[in-house]
């Protein structure tokens, strides 16, 4: 299974500090879950329960918090064996065991998310113990494997760094342009409306935006630089 970007709106975006050219943006993209796309599934392995529970987050605090909830909710399991991994690279990454034998459980479950090129994503897998020893080789395999089946199906998304560009319009120019530039292929934001109306506008070629809103107003508005933003763009699961 792979996944291909789709071009479309951004389905969210985050403000970045700092004020960047469109020489200044380094592709530092990665896949995540889409916001409110938790994934999980419950697979058996020689009677031990495995329950593999995907949660997309922002922070390392809300990861935690993620855990202690799955903690909370099964209090009856043996384990509850975590990764995450956070942000762009170099990415916060952290595993852990909860009991298992050292390098069984959470160091599998963390390259499942790094071979999928995952980030800001926590896996909680939680396991009942059905009576029979797996060994190290068995529950390497079976951590892994929850993560694994968890990951089909999921609803990912790439997020990437764009150019932000503020663009300003008359009122009466700025519906046409607005629905011309999505038409195009263009990510909106946005729009602020005042004396004027402001698009806020994600651009990977902001050279080739700038000459389309110049044909667009024939030359009487031009966008101004804003920084960078970071957005969710669609993806397509491949089977």
């Amino acid at each position: 299974m792979g996944w291909a970007i789709e071009r479309g709106t951004p389905e969210s975006v985050q403000s970045c500090r700092g004020n960047h050219g469109s020489e200044g943006i380094i592709d530092t993209g990665y896949l995540t879950l889409a916001r409110g796309a938790a994934s999980e599934a419950d697979t058996e392995v020689k009677r031990s329960r495995f329950l593999a529970v995907l949660q997309r987050v922002d922070d390392e605090a809300a990861a935690r918090a993620v855990i202690e909830e799955q903690r909370r909710t099964h209090r009856d399991a043996r384990h509850h064996c975590t990764a995450f991994i956070l942000g762009p690279a170099p990415a916060i990454m952290r595993s852990n065991d909860d009991g298992e034998p050292s390098g069984t459980a959470g160091a599998p479950m963390l390259e499942i998310l790094r071979g999928k090129e995952l980030s800001d994503v926590v896996a909680v897998v939680t396991r009942w113990f059905g009576g029979t020893l797996l060994g190290t080789g068995g529950l390497t395999r079976a951590y892994g494997d929850a993560v694994r089946a968890a990951l089909v199906g999921a609803r990912l998304v790439r997020r990437t760094e764009r150019v932000r560009l503020d663009l300003d319009l008359p009122h009466a120019d700025a519906g046409r342009v607005e629905a011309e530039l999505r038409d195009a292929g263009a990510a909106v934001l946005g729009a602020d409306y005042g004396a004027s109306v402001r698009l806020r506008l994600a651009a990977d070629d902001p050279d080739a935006l700038t000459a389309r809103i110049a044909e667009l107003t024939a030359g009487a508005s031009a966008p101004i630089p804003a920084g960078s933003v970071w957005v969710d763009l669609p993806v397509t699961v491949i089977e």
